[in-house]
């Protein structure tokens, strides 16, 4: 009887998993290096934007809110655009209270791009380039309507935790978001606290959502 030599089959399993391993780190490099790039992310977030347009009228306001919601939590600091927006008061709030408005300032502002960006008409959305301001950077961009309508809209960056956040928009390059809504949470804040100022987001958002224009 001829024996037959039997060969292991773990050096093969080890290559293949060290493969598959290389290929990960391949692929997490090539994200690292797409979010240290300011510039792609606020393409990025145009992208779905449009994407979101297109579909805007099948899928109606509370559609493109479903759509915008997570983008919006990936692309915008939303906890310190919260701070900035409540002021000192923030300071004085416990975690819990904090985290509440967080999360109704994101969904304010998912409702708010779902709204005002419902359906698509030949727009284009274009970054023109950046500039440093101090450690951030503001990245320039146009938003082109198809009568040649043009609307600066600049977006202030910041890395957090390896990833180029939005802290602030302002429109036609100097009127700051942060700075319009800071003015209009104040009252509300002095009037009824920050109780009063989650559920007016709320039921902002409650508004906008249940809009059927599209």
């Amino acid at each position: 009887m001829v024996s037959r030599i039997v060969r292991p089959t773990w050096p093969c399993k080890l290559a293949r998993i060290c493969f598959a391993l290389s290929f990960a780190v391949g692929l997490l490099t090539q994200q690292a290096a797409a979010a240290s790039n300011p510039q792609e992310v606020a393409q990025g977030f145009y992208g779905v934007l449009l994407d979101t347009m297109r579909d805007g009228r099948s899928l109606g306001q509370s559609g493109r809110y479903a759509r915008l919601v997570p983008v919006v939590n990936r692309t915008f600091d939303l906890a310190f655009m919260a701070r900035l927006a409540v002021g000192p008061s923030w300071a004085t709030l416990a975690p819990a209270q904090q985290q509440r408005l967080t999360d109704a300032f994101g969904n304010y502002v998912s409702a708010t791009y779902a709204d005002r960006f419902d359906t698509y008409s030949g727009e284009q959305m274009e970054v023109t380039g950046e500039r440093s301001y101090g450690s951030d950077v503001i990245v320039q961009t146009e938003i082109v309507r198809s009568n040649g309508e043009t609307t600066t809209l600049n977006y202030l960056m910041r890395q957090n935790q390896g990833a180029w956040q939005i802290l602030d928009v302002y429109l036609d390059g100097t009127v700051s978001q942060v700075a319009v809504q800071r003015s209009e949470f104040s009252s509300i804040l002095r009037r009824e606290g920050v109780d009063g100022l989650v559920m007016a987001l709320n039921r902002k958002v409650d508004l906008m959502r249940s809009l059927t224009r599209s």
